[in-house]
């Protein structure tokens, strides 16, 4: 039994040079390849287009000479394998529909195609164009064709136009990649892109799967789309001059790009072009199928994600088209929306195009939601927060997500360069090296300060040594908009990048970094139950904290937070066993170590033994300002200074002068007479201070200084490797008791110290400058202004009556019994 619309299409082949078969699939493999190559068709892709271009565009008459070009093309593709059975059949319905509803019948059809004979693509002698025609019409009349009212029966009867692209539902994600090339059928084969390898080489730098993976998940992720977002945000708040200085910065092959960018500015296109990313990724995940590095399933579970990222931001086809011309004319840096309608009619309107269903809706949920898996798989290797955190102070970083990839001799000799510069930190000491920056206790003490300074509960700017300064009690003033907001990823960002650089020198144990990569994934979804609530977290912070001589990082989160492709939103986000890179100290630990007060730099973590490098230094700064050689000795003067110290000499050889005032003069003025020693000098000066009652060091408990002595000694002790744990925790927990024993408060323990720093600091010229930094340093510890100079104003002092606002979070030290958890 004939088939009609075989039979039919039989006979238009014998219009393209074809002897009459039956079977127009009939041609062997390959010598319909050759025949497509002739013809300029290489590869599935350029056969999608020729298909769609034949049938025009809507409201207007398809070509003849292209539609007769289309039904020899869909046979040569069926019979090369490019199309099966189904396929092959439902292009040559819906051409053979198409050409039927505007030819009634062979002499009109034949008529149009003798005007077109000389159109594009259409080169044949008017005696082999007749002879053919002659062929077809004798066909038929004859047992073998069909007629022209047949095929509309036969159309009548199957009214129903058959779906001309993939009809699974995951296959119809490849829709999105038309606007490079239709995908005509899945799976991909080694026919759908001519030339691939040598494009991913050239044009990506993609030589295999891993290089592949990484440029899917950095397209997705950030591509050219943030710098350019970036650079329009910081534009649209620049006055015309400061543009036009912009531009002229930029490196001369960038300037083009400048230029587009400001051409958009100034005509108030909408400054969005996500979609050139997100196209690309869905391109380049069907190179990755047709190169065979990707599986089917993978493949589509990439572009599946690009499709998620789509329909998240663009409501339909035209939006999505217009973004991604915005994008291209960005990277061309040539304005190409005036070629809009030229370079998108065919998509947008043709009767056959892949884009006819909407956008919305184009595939289903439970595809997205297995692609949402997938790409979160992906990205599984907690290093990946790593690089999340680090990227944003360094995007570069961001194109290395997915498989693991090499690092270039520079970049760990940089790596290695800032860790030593910048930290001081060596490979040779180790893992444990980098728990010291991480610094719990600095997030207690500014989550603390920002709950007191919501409930308007801070201490006051007017102290005893002075007014705390204006700028920094503005800073500590508005940390109130921080008291909803957990402060560790104020430190955390920075312990990542930390983490980044020891990862790139590649110079440190990988499965320690990997512990520790870990670890802080586990912290942070501790405090933070989702990528919005961190992000929010990180920006308002970097607003109240900004670094100095550095450009904030505000605009750089505001656009991870707002882009749904960055990486934050893809992570691993669970909340599994609480782990952090670092010990968190008790609360009374870190107020016992804040006793050292400005005579050292805050202490935001527990100290730990450092490298020998660092304690050659320690052991000089301990050698040259106590003469102390050894553990032994250190231990004796640590038992000195919490027993008796300083306090107990002035006690002994200076307090009974304020009895006697005859006597002191008397004392004064011997030693003023003739030539002191040393020693004897040092006694003078004491003397001297005693009779002006310099500092207040007659009325004035000065225990302080002794208390502030053994803390500094024994963080000292610790980092040496002279004081175990057991035995540092023992000297801080008499350090806590004795400075509860002898204070009230922070305000009178400050007094102390200064006046024991006073009174017992020796003669040096740069006495009143030392004096004078060490009033405004105790100024800054009281006030918290600026807010980082010491925590004695999140502290409870040691015995006093509580007096601090319970944060609303949990991110706070051990021992707080006030602390919500």
């Amino acid at each position: 039994m004939i088939d009609p619309l075989n039979a039919w299409w039989a006979q238009q082949l014998v219009l393209c040079d074809w002897a009459f078969d039956p079977d127009p699939l009939s041609v062997e493999p390959q010598a319909a390849l050759m025949r497509l190559h002739g013809l300029g068709v290489a590869d599935r892709g350029e056969l999608g287009w020729r298909l769609v271009e034949s049938f025009g565009v809507g409201g207007s008459m398809a070509d003849p000479a292209r539609l007769l070009a289309a039904l020899e093309l869909v046979a040569l593709a069926g019979a090369a394998g490019w199309l099966d059975e189904r396929a092959g059949r439902a292009w040559a319905h819906r051409l053979a529909a198409e050409i039927s509803a505007h030819y009634r019948d062979l002499d009109a059809w034949l008529s149009a195609l003798r005007r077109a004979r000389s159109a594009e693509g259409w080169v044949r002698g008017d005696d082999g164009f007749f002879e053919a025609c002659e062929a077809l019409a004798a066909l038929e009349h004859d047992g073998d064709g069909i007629t022209w009212e047949r095929l509309g029966e036969w159309l009548a009867i199957h009214d129903t136009l058959p779906p001309l692209w993939p009809v699974e539902e995951e296959a119809q994600v490849w829709r999105l990649r038309a606007g490079f090339a239709p995908v005509i059928s899945v799976p991909a084969i080694e026919g759908d892109w001519s030339g691939l390898a040598g494009w991913l080489g050239e044009a990506w730098q993609i030589h295999h799967r891993d290089d592949l993976i990484r440029s899917l998940l950095w397209l997705g992720g950030q591509g050219d789309r943030q710098g350019w977002d970036l650079d329009a945000t910081r534009l649209l708040e620049s006055d015309p001059a400061s543009r036009y200085a912009w531009l002229h910065k930029l490196e001369e092959e960038d300037q083009r790009y400048g230029r587009v960018l400001l051409e958009f500015i100034e005509h108030g296109e909408p400054l969005e072009w996500a979609a050139w990313d997100w196209l690309r990724l869905i391109d380049l995940a069907w190179a990755g199928a047709c190169m065979g590095w990707l599986s089917g399933r993978e493949a589509a579970d990439f572009a599946l994600h690009g499709a998620d990222l789509v329909m998240h931001r663009y409501s339909d086809w035209a939006a999505l088209a217009r973004a991604y011309q915005r994008g291209r004319s960005l990277f061309e840096g040539r304005n190409l929306l005036s070629t809009f309608e030229a370079d998108w009619r065919l998509l947008l309107q043709s009767p056959v195009s892949p884009w006819r269903p909407a956008l919305q809706g184009l595939v289903g949920q439970e595809s997205l939601e297995r692609s949402r898996q997938a790409i979160r798989a992906w990205r599984a290797d907690p290093r990946h927060w790593v690089l999340a955190l680090a990227a944003v102070r360094e995007p570069e970083l961001a194109a290395r997500q997915g498989p693991a990839g090499p690092v270039s001799t520079a970049r760990r000799d940089d790596a290695l360069q800032y860790l030593a510069e910048t930290l001081d930190l060596h490979p040779d000491e180790g893992i444990s090296a980098l728990s010291r920056y991480w610094l719990p206790a600095q997030a207690h003490h500014l989550n603390q300060l920002a709950a007191d300074a919501a409930h308007g509960a801070l201490p006051p700017a007017e102290t005893s040594f002075g007014h705390a300064d204006p700028a920094g009690l503005a800073s500590r003033d508005a940390l109130r908009r921080g008291s909803r907001h957990a402060a560790t990823i104020h430190m955390a960002e920075k312990y990542a990048f930390y983490l980044q650089m020891a990862m790139d020198c590649e110079a440190f144990d990988a499965e320690g970094l990997a512990a520790l990569a870990d670890a802080l994934r586990a912290s942070l979804c501790r405090f933070y139950p989702d990528p919005r609530r961190l992000l929010e977290a990180w920006a308002t912070w970097e607003g109240l904290l900004p670094e100095e001589e550095q450009p904030s990082l505000v605009v750089e989160i505001r656009w991870h937070e707002e882009d749904p492709g960055s990486l934050f939103h893809w992570l691993d986000w669970r909340a599994g066993e609480w782990q952090e890179p670092g010990p968190r100290p008790s609360l009374n630990l870190f107020t016992a170590m804040a006793l050292v007060g400005p005579l050292n730099s805050p202490a935001w973590s527990l100290p730990h033994p450092e490298s020998e490098r660092e304690r050659v230094s320690i052991r000089e700064w301990i050698d040259g300002h106590y003469g102390l050689q050894g553990a032994e000795e250190l231990g004796e003067f640590l038992e000195f200074l919490l027993e008796s110290g300083d306090r107990q000499e002035y006690l002994i050889n200076y307090a009974p002068y304020t009895l006697n005032a005859a006597r002191l003069g008397s004392e004064i003025a011997t030693l003023e007479s003739g030539e002191c020693s040393d020693e004897e000098r040092t006694h003078l000066l004491r003397l001297q201070r005693v009779r002006d009652n310099e500092d207040g060091c007659n009325e004035t408990d000065m225990a302080a200084w002794d208390v502030a002595q053994a803390v500094d000694l024994a963080i000292a002790a610790r980092q040496l490797g002279w004081l175990e744990e057991r035995a540092f925790v023992a000297v801080l927990e008499r350090a806590h008791g004795l400075a509860a024993a002898h204070y009230s408060g922070w305000e009178a323990y400050a007094r102390g110290l200064y006046a024991g720093f006073s009174f017992f600091m020796g003669e040096t010229p740069e006495r009143e400058s030392f004096v004078a930094g060490f009033r405004q340093a105790l100024v800054a510890w009281l006030s918290a202004a600026p807010p980082l100079a010491g925590p004695w104003a999140s502290l409870e002092f040691p015995g006093a009556r509580p007096r601090h606002w319970a944060p609303m979070h949990i991110d706070t030290l051990p021992g707080d019994s006030r602390t919500l958890h």
